[in-house]
Formats: structure tokens, sequence, C-alpha cells
């Protein structure tokens, strides 16, 4: 097909904030993405696919500054690594933008000054509680906890000049818009979200230019200003193909835009079906076609986070299991709407039942036979058994069901089907026993025929598998010595009639895992890259002042030896209800469990409390707070500002180990 005469499709992720490296939660999304480009230039279309790097802020002023470099060598640093990370998983991108690219900064400039000159943006004060993480603002109704509610860290009052965008002249129309094309926001939970908690009860004016950092695009006619993240980050969708304010966008943007599909996280759906239309209103253009607000990928303990101690990185995984078991991994495991799961042992369990063997053996299996019994050369010779259509019923209905779960981005789904045309596939090579066959000169052409139609299975299966497991599809077609189908080409169950040549040698496509061996390196691994961190983090503190403590009254050693110290696990931590500072947590000592109250609230959510080893007194006499029974204390370092750190053990140690 001539590429002018192919339909556009323009396919963009979130951008990645450069703060640091991602972990495969965040590279989950590039690798959805890229699965569903892929599919798309399988099926005829003209793809153009962007992600790339949000590079503002006040968080990367702090880290840049933190680390001793500037903020353009920090956010250099970070999208190096980011786009290292994409590169790793065989990512299809088009374009890799960053916000710091020239062009797109003097498009943020004239449109901020475009919307500031039609009455869209104004100047005011804001005065409200900030999240520096996040980079937002918030009301104290909207906090949760008295934290922010999108990362749950603590927020501080800010009061500063700015410039605000009137979100209220534009909600009307997004809701009718909304209500109009109900297939605009994508899961359909996400869209009654958005409008019952945000655009219904009433849109606040926006908050678009920052004065208390100068990390940030300059507002031309008013250079204290910096434009704010959203204004910034989100305008690179359009930006990216050559928008231009001025009325002289390029031709690669009137192809593509409106944009296809836009394939976010769900944390930021808001920004991207509020804020971001509204945008596009105001610029009097028309509004992406779709925005997919897609689950997170979790830990089995819960949402990564450096904190907790659970993150997880591409490169690290692909080390053990290999680019495209990773792949596999991250898409299959993620339902539509809700989040998924991602675990060591789940990941031994994949890579063993359905690649090692569903798949690889299915492959090693059919490659080895035909070399044995025809030299490497197969054909269909006509000779047929009762399970032939049903194979063949099977493989040609997972063509066609796997291209209408890609309809709906129901990726994982789509992939399950084609993992049915190899469960079929093995199950056809039992019913048909090509070994007992083989014994039978006269069944000689049952057994050409039989090898012959798992050679076609599984050249379909490969073909389809491309979007997916792009290197996997591709060694597999190789052994079978046959080029990928096109989807037209799947439809046909039989296109080679005159025979498949294989290769004389098959090759192992995965290797089985002992899991106990792999969890060993795996602790072995986070134990290193913990020690790295608390290396750096010892490094960062020296030269840091001391702290003098007012002496209290001079003990007797017995007096100390009175007190009981152990190391306590933390199994289980909740939110002491009505209170802003306890939390109650269930302390493993030994073979018995403890209740113990902690005034830490501020410091550390629930979440982050479990699985923690701590420092605990043991044989305090009990007694209730808050109306609940404590039965000992959790040890905290305090510093000059009062913030507060668990006191851990260096080394592992068991729940209940003394501590003298």
């Amino acid at each position: 097909m001539c590429q002018d005469c192919k339909k556009p499709y323009y396919i963009t992720t979130a951008i990645a904030y450069a703060s640091g490296k991602p972990h495969i939660g965040n590279t989950y999304e590039i690798v959805l993405a890229d699965s569903i480009a892929r599919y798309k230039r399988a099926r005829g279309y003209d793809v153009f696919f962007q992600t790339g790097t949000d590079e503002h802020g006040q968080k990367i002023e702090e880290k840049a500054e933190a680390a001793g470099v500037t903020p353009q060598e920090f956010v250099d640093r970070s999208a190096g690594e980011i786009r290292r990370i994409w590169d790793l998983m065989n990512t299809s991108y088009d374009k890799f933008i960053r916000t710091t690219d020239r062009e797109h900064e003097a498009q943020v400039q004239k449109i901020f000054k475009k919307l500031y000159d039609q009455g869209d943006i104004y100047k005011g004060a804001y005065e409200g509680l900030y999240c520096t993480p996040c980079e937002s603002f918030w009301t104290p109704s909207q906090l949760v906890d008295g934290k922010c509610p999108d990362c749950g860290r603590e927020v501080q009052p800010a009061k500063e000049e700015a410039y605000f965008f009137r979100m209220s002249k534009y909600a009307p129309r997004l809701i009718e818009y909304i209500n109009e094309h109900p297939e605009f926001i994508q899961p359909v939970a996400r869209k009654n979200e958005m409008m019952n908690n945000f655009l219904l009860p009433g849109l606040q004016d926006l908050c678009v230019s920052r004065t208390t950092f100068s990390w940030g695009i300059p507002v031309t006619f008013d250079p204290k200003h910096v434009t704010y993240v959203w204004l910034d980050a989100l305008t690179n969708y359009i930006t990216g193909i050559g928008y231009d304010c001025d009325g002289n966008s390029t031709d690669q943007f009137k192809k593509y835009w409106p944009g296809d599909l836009h394939l976010i996280g769900k944390d930021i759906i808001r920004f991207h079906t509020i804020y971001w239309p509204i945008f596009l209103m105001a610029l009097d253009l028309p509004l992406p076609k779709q925005v997919f607000g897609h689950p997170w990928l979790l830990q089995g303990d819960g949402k990564m986070s450096k904190s907790k101690g659970n993150v997880l990185y591409a490169d690290t995984l692909v080390d053990f299991f290999g680019v495209d078991a990773v792949r596999y991994f991250v898409l299959h495991e993620m339902p539509f709407e809700n989040d998924g799961v991602i675990s060591w042992e789940l990941m031994v369990e994949r890579m063993n039942s359905d690649l090692a063997n569903i798949l690889g053996n299915l492959v090693n299996r059919t490659i080895s036979m035909t070399n044995k019994y025809f030299g490497g050369i197969v054909a269909d010779k006509g000779v047929c058994g009762p399970e032939d259509e049903d194979l063949k019923a099977v493989v040609l209905e997972a063509v066609k069901k796997a291209d209408a779960k890609m309809e709906q981005l129901r990726v994982a789904d789509a992939i399950t089907e084609i993992f049915n045309i190899f469960r079929r596939s093995n199950k056809y090579i039992d019913e048909t026993a090509p070994w007992v066959l083989a014994k039978d000169e006269a069944q000689k052409g049952r057994l050409s025929t039989v090898l012959y139609n798992l050679t076609e299975a599984i050249a379909i299966g490969a073909s389809l598998l491309e979007s997916f497991m792009p290197e996997t599809s591709a060694r597999i077609l190789e052994q079978l010595k046959t080029e990928k189908r096109s989807l037209d080409q799947l439809n046909t169950f039989g296109l080679y009639p005159s025979g498949h040549q294989v290769t004389d040698k098959p090759e192992i496509l995965f290797a089985r895992m002992d899991v106990k061996e792999v969890l060993e390196k795996a602790e072995a691994l986070q134990a290193a890259e913990a020690a790295k961190e608390d290396k750096t983090s010892d490094e960062n503190e020296e030269g840091e002042d001391g702290i003098d403590l007012e002496p209290k009254a001079e003990i007797t050693y017995d007096d100390f030896a009175k007190l009981q110290f152990q190391v306590g696990e933390i199994i289980k931590c909740e939110a002491v209800p009505k209170s802003k500072k306890l939390l109650c947590s269930q302390v493993k000592i030994g073979t018995r469990t403890r209740q113990i109250i902690s005034g830490i609230k501020a410091h550390y959510s629930p979440e982050e409390m479990v699985g923690k080893k701590v420092m605990v007194v043991t044989n305090l006499k009990p007694a209730k707070l808050a109306g609940l029974l404590s039965e000992g204390m959790i040890l905290c370092a305090e510093d000059a500002e009062g913030n507060l750190a668990l006191m851990t053990p260096e080394k592992k140690m068991p729940a209940g180990a003394e501590i003298c």
C-alpha cells in the first residue's frame, strides 16, 4: 500500500517526568503503546508514535541542586536514561520529544501569549496548599488525611502571584462534548469519575504560572513568571508534530491531528480529559479522539515506590528473563480496568508455563518432528482427520477475536487469544500422536498433513505475536523459514499448500527457570541496590550539622538493663480513625504479634510501614492510646525540623532479635 494512501494514526504516551529512572510500572505504558502502534502498522495504518520527557518544574530544580548540577544537566542525564530504557524494551516510537526542546519552548510561549491576549488567561494571586512532587495546588477539602490526594505526601502552605486560566468558561462545552462522544474517555469508569467529581460540581480556574522557582519556560511579557507544568507538558502532543500558534503549522500536524489515542496512567486522567481539552478548545483545535487511562502495574505489596523498597526496573528484569519475556509479563498481566500485579514468583511461573512450555516446547517439537520424519520439508497431502477442522476453526477464530480485542484496546485479552492458538496446537499434537503415525508407512500422508497444519498454526500465531513480542515472532518465523503474514493473509489457513521448510536445528526460545534460584538472585540484587542507596545517602549526609539536646539525668547501667529492645517486623498497619497523628501497627516479634500505636502518621503512610524491620521497646507496660491497646514502642530518630525516621537494622535480622 502506498504511504500516502494509508490512513494516519497518531498515538502518544504521557511524557515521563525526568526526575529519575523509570520503574517497570512506568515502563508498562511505553510497551503497551508500542504494542498498539505495531498492531496498527500491521493493519496498514500510517502510524506516528510519540513519547518523550517532561523536564521542567520545582522538583527538577530541587533535585538538580541536591545533585550539584544545573537543571539542564540533570534532565539531560534523566532523559537519556529514560530513552535508554525505552530502547531496551524495543519500542518503535517515531519521536522522542523533550519539553526543553527549543521548538517546543517557543510554541509554549506563543500559546501562553495567545491565550492571554484573548482573555482566557488573567493575572491574580494563588494561596493554597502545594504538593511539590505532584506540582499541584490543593484546597483543604481536597486533601486526604491532610495530605496530597494524588501521592499521599505532605503539602505546604503557599502563596504567590500567578496567572490563571478561565476553566469555567469552557466547562459547559466540555461536558456537552463528553456526553456526545462516549468513546472519548476510556474506560467508562474514568469518564464517570471526571464528570461526577470535577466537571459537574464546577471547575475552579487553573493556575498556569509560577514565580517561586525559575526552571521553566518564561512568560515572554512577564519574565519573572514561568509557565506552570500542565500548560507546558500537555502541549507536547501538538508541538511535537509541528503545531504553530501563528497559523503556520506543518503538513505533519495537519495530517495527524486530531490524535487518535492519548495513552496515559489513570492518575493523570484529570489533566488529560479536563485541562487539555479545554486548552484545545481555547486554541480552536479539535480534541483528540480518545484518552485511555490505563490501570497501574503493582508489586504484590502495592504501588511501587522507593520508600517502600519494592521497585522493579525493566533492565533488571531483562537481565533475568529477556526483553520479550518482560514485554509478555507486563502486557499479559494487566487487566483492562483493574490494576495488575507483578512479582518474581509470577514471572517465573509465566516463563515456565506460558513461554517455555506452551510456546517454546510447541515450536521445538514441531520443528524437530518435521526434520526427523521429512528432512525438514512438509506439505499438505490432504489426508485429513477429525481434529483438523477444529484446529483450523480455533486458529482463524483467534485471529478475529484478537483483532476485535485490539480495537477495544484490550491488549491482555488479545494476547490470550493468540496463546489459545498455541494451546490448541499442543492439544492437536496429543490428539494426532505424530510419533505413532510415523511407525506406519501407510500413514505418511497423514503425518505430513498433521505437521503441515502445525507449522501453519504456529506461523499464524507467530505473525500475530509480532506486535507484542517482536523478537520472538521473528525468531519463530525464521525457524519456519517463512515471512510474517499480513492481517489479510492471517484469515487463510493453508496459505502455502505446496509445503513448509523448517530450519534443521530448532532454537530454544525460552528456558525453564528455578523459582528458588531466581528469588535468591533477586534478593541479593536488591540487597546490593539497597546498600548502594544507603552509601549514597550517607555520602550526601556528610558534613551536616549535628543536633545538641538538653541532657537528661544520668542513669545507671542497671537502669538501662531493665529496658528490652528487639527487632520487630511490621506485618500490618492502619491509620487510627479520627486521629491525625496515630498509626496502628501489628508487629511480629519472635513468634508473637503485638499491636503498637505510634504518632508517626505525618511521616509514614500505612503502606510504607508494612514490611519494615524496626527497633521496638518490648517490655513497656501496655497502655491505651485513642482507645486502642499499645503493647510497646517503635523507636524513631528526630531531626531539628521534627522529621522522623524509623530506626531499622543495618543488616538482615530476624523478627525478635535482641538489640543490645
